[in-house]
């Protein structure tokens, strides 16, 4: 059995008019009548569902007239093109098999269903309508990510999950262990002896691959990581999540400027691809998830990314006509209320450049004023933060002062000094929360409902 796609059907549809196919499809509405019905159906290869319509010709017929909501079936005929109709297209049904029942007390309807309800059966929300259009504008974005870096001569490095390097600090890290957790080996000071582990030391998830990202951009100039990452935060915000994806590209010979320079291209290649690929999610999401949606990031196309350094952010924040719940200080984080304030006065995406020094990591660049570094945060229009990057520290004697002063362990990392001694240049990196992307590509507001399988304090399901 040569199988058709409803993709297919879909985007070549004059060449597939009165043609015989055959399509497998799960049915998401059944609407029968005396003499005849009409199945909605859909096989997950595209987002418009196929309207299957079917008469008492079909041997079947009153079998066909009582399949349920959530079975699979396979249908052969002959596909009319119907353009004065809401669709474009319907296929005439020849047969109609049954090739999986599905009981009454099937979880998924046809009904609008909550977020917090389907979040209880993520195994079965991709076949909702907001889901499949999600899940798909995620897979499409994943790919846009590749497509950008790859056509522009990155390397694609695979960083490890397993680590014993610290780069977030590891009381933000998933400590991973084979040791007996009920009879734990002790040192003589009465601490846990990890010389018995697996790794003869203590080893960690990975919460970034920047550090080993950093030895590769001193290798081939230009790479990117792309995979999941791990953070312990103990946070039950709408956008913080134990496990997601990171976008973390690191270039050599790369300042600051040109940070921002890849940030804002890639952003807007992204944007534009997703739009290119994902017409019907899209024009979904703008329809029932957020009003505007589509012109929003259409408009990002085409807006001018301003640049301004983070004491210039508080003195407008300080001057402004707004009772804050935070108030803005200049040794200081900016917060949501900031983030959206500041994009909402420059009208869209803002690069804020230039942190105190203090509330930033050890790797960052120090300027000359001492008491910032050369880091660059983007926000975005109603979603706040989207990327965090910095030009990096290439002086090895200022990165160890940097260090000692924070207290970070040299020794666990001395490889990764190695790459300011041998053959040092100056570079830069980002990283990207990909459901974060996710969130401002769709509209959801809450970063359970970009992921397919959420993992935040109290829930690991699935």
């Amino acid at each position: 059995m040569k199988r058709t796609r409803i993709k297919e059907l879909f985007r070549q549809k004059e060449l597939f008019s009165e043609k015989s196919v055959t399509v497998c499809a799960w049915v998401r509405t059944n609407r029968s009548q005396a003499q005849f019905g009409f199945l909605n159906i859909n096989d997950g290869s595209f987002f418009e569902n196929l309207q299957v319509v079917y008469d008492t010709n079909l041997e079947n017929f009153d079998e066909v007239s009582k399949y349920r909501v959530g079975s699979s079936v396979c249908v052969e005929g002959v596909v009319v093109l119907t353009p004065e109709m809401k669709q474009p297209l319907e296929l005439h049904a020849k047969k109609v098999t049954l090739l999986g029942d599905c009981p009454e007390n099937y979880p998924i309807q046809p009904k609008r269903h909550t977020r917090e309800f389907l979040r209880e059966v993520a195994h079965l929300r991709p076949r909702t309508n907001l889901f499949s259009a999600i899940f798909r504008i995620r897979s499409v974005a994943a790919n846009a990510i590749h497509t950008y870096f790859q056509d522009r001569g990155y390397v694609y490095v695979h960083t490890p999950l397993i680590t014993c390097a610290d780069c977030e600090g590891s009381d933000q890290m998933f400590k991973i262990t084979t040791l007996n957790l009920n009879k734990l080996p002790l040192a003589k000071d009465g601490k846990v002896d990890y010389s018995k582990d697996l790794f003869g030391k203590q080893a960690f998830i990975t919460g970034s691959g920047q550090l080993q990202g950093e030895t590769f951009a001193m290798a081939f100039g230009d790479i990117y990581t792309f995979g999941p990452t791990f953070r312990t935060e103990n946070s039950n915000t709408k956008t913080h999540a134990n496990e997601f994806w990171m976008i973390e590209p690191e270039m050599a010979f790369c300042d600051l400027e040109g940070l921002m320079d890849i940030e804002e291209e890639m952003l807007k290649f992204v944007v534009k691809y997703v739009l290119d690929k994902c017409p019907e999610e899209i024009d979904f999401c703008d329809k029932f998830v957020e009003k505007g949606l589509k012109e929003k990031i259409t408009s990002l196309l085409e807006s001018k990314f301003t640049r301004i350094k983070h004491h210039d952010v508080i003195d407008i924040l300080k001057k402004a006509n707004v009772k804050w719940e935070f108030e803005p200080n200049y040794g200081e984080d900016i917060a949501k209320e900031h983030e959206k304030y500041i994009t909402e006065y420059f009208n869209g995406p803002v690069f804020i450049t230039d942190w105190p020094k203090d509330i930033k990591a050890y790797y960052m660049k120090l300027n000359d004023d001492n008491e910032t570094v050369a880091a660059v945060d983007l926000v975005v229009p109603q979603a706040g933060e989207l990327m965090g990057g910095s030009q990096r520290e290439e002086n090895l004697e200022k990165l160890m002062a940097r260090m000692d002063a924070l207290g970070v362990d040299k020794e666990g990392i001395d490889w990764y000094l190695d790459t300011r001694r041998y053959g040092g240049c100056v570079h830069s990196g980002f990283g990207m929360g990909f459901e974060r992307l996710i969130m401002y590509l769709t509209g959801i507001e809450n970063i359970r409902d970009v992921i397919p399988y959420p993992r935040t304090p109290k829930n690991c399901e699935f």
